[in-house]
């Protein structure tokens, strides 16, 4: 289908979870083909996580909500950006790979006109009825269908990769591991993660702070763990420290660079978070993880664990739907809401004393 040094361009502009979903797949294409050229255009997030692995050989950073909106369209200094790049790529790939759900008409016609002014040889996408613009074509069935790993897989497994289950892929440096160590030194064991944040795109991804204080509090009292709670602006980590009748180990804001956070998590005994990217991370550098969902689907974006590990189990939790209707946010082929339903009760029916339990039954502890 295509020669063994080929030139291919992966296309996933994401967040931090979204490209760590795809790791597994890029593995799997630079497994398939070792002499081939792999550039992947994604955002600077994804660039970070990348630049540390041997899964690619180059990067093409891009601002992520580049044309994420008609009306960005009318703006002469994005198209002044969207030419910049064009010429960066156009004519230098024998293979793009799009590795985004077409949800959208405006995003259809988005990556339709950025893989026309790429000029691939031949294009791979997810297809839901909006991909007759794509040369090999993968069933898009839905959000929750298929995992998000899955699905990336099955797009490289077009080309000849295999698309068996494997883990997600980020390197913690040495470094990093260093001065996470100095940061925990003292910390009293087993240490628990807790990110009571999930991004801004949605905040009703995000368990109730008194919850996650009422956890992290029995962690504390049954385990005599110390609670380190991550966040970054805007998440609800010191709302979470102000609710806590024991003092946790607060973080949030002292981890501003991604290897820095990887490293603390790695030494870490447990995480406890919501659907984010930083359970996503929690999982890549291997450790047992308890991820919490509400309007979201652990289906799609769950922890990944191919097959499960007893050193670093990972359970998914999601509170009831008091109106039966979800998921809310990210449903079959759209978007949904990204605020939930009105009531947006399902998080606040996860218990703590459920999330408890089920730490207790992972025996990390």
């Amino acid at each position: 289908m295509m020669g063994s040094k080929a030139r291919l361009l992966v296309i996933r502009i994401g967040d931090l979870g979204d490209v760590l979903l795809a790791t597994p797949a890029l593995a799997a294409l630079r497994e398939a083909h070792p002499k081939a050229r792999i550039d992947v255009l994604t955002s600077s997030i994804g660039a970070a996580i990348l630049a540390g692995t041997d899964l690619v050989d180059s990067l093409v950073p891009v601002e992520r909500h580049l044309l994420d909106r008609q009306v960005s369209a009318l703006s002469p200094q994005v198209w002044l950006q969207v030419v910049r790049l064009l010429g960066k790529l156009r004519g230098r790939y024998d293979v793009a790979i799009l590795m985004h759900h077409l949800t959208t008409q405006w995003g259809a016609m988005k990556w339709r006109a950025l893989l026309w002014g790429v000029r691939p040889q031949l294009s791979v996408g997810l297809d839901n009825g909006r991909g007759s613009f794509l040369t090999l074509r993968v069933a898009d069935a839905g959000f929750g269908a298929s995992h998000e790993a899955e699905y990336a897989l099955r797009l490289v497994g077009t080309l000849g990769a295999s698309t068996a289950s494997r883990p997600l892929q980020y390197r913690v440096g040495e470094a990093p591991r260093a001065k996470a160590a100095d940061i925990l030194a003292g910390a009293r064991r087993p240490l628990v993660a807790i990110h009571p944040g999930s991004g801004l795109f949605s905040t009703a991804r995000r368990w109730p702070a008194v919850s996650f204080a009422a956890l992290a509090d029995a962690l504390v009292e049954e385990f005599g763990a110390t609670v380190v709670l991550l966040g970054g602006d805007g998440d609800d980590s010191e709302q979470v420290a102000s609710l806590m009748h024991h003092r946790p180990l607060n973080l949030a804001r002292r981890t501003p660079s991604l290897e820095l956070l990887a490293a603390v998590l790695a030494q870490c005994a447990l995480f406890v978070g919501n659907d984010s990217g930083v359970m996503h991370l929690a999982t890549a550098v291997g450790i047992p993880v308890v991820a919490l969902f509400g309007p979201t689907d652990p289906a799609a974006w769950g922890p990944w664990r191919p097959g499960g590990s007893p050193a670093a189990p990972a359970i998914a939790l999601q509170g009831p739907c008091p109106n039966g209707k979800q998921p809310c946010l990210y449903r079959g082929h759209s978007l949904g809401s990204r605020s939930g339903c009105r009531e947006r009760g399902c998080l606040e029916q996860l218990r703590p004393e459920r999330v408890l339990a089920a730490i207790r039954s992972l025996g990390v502890l």
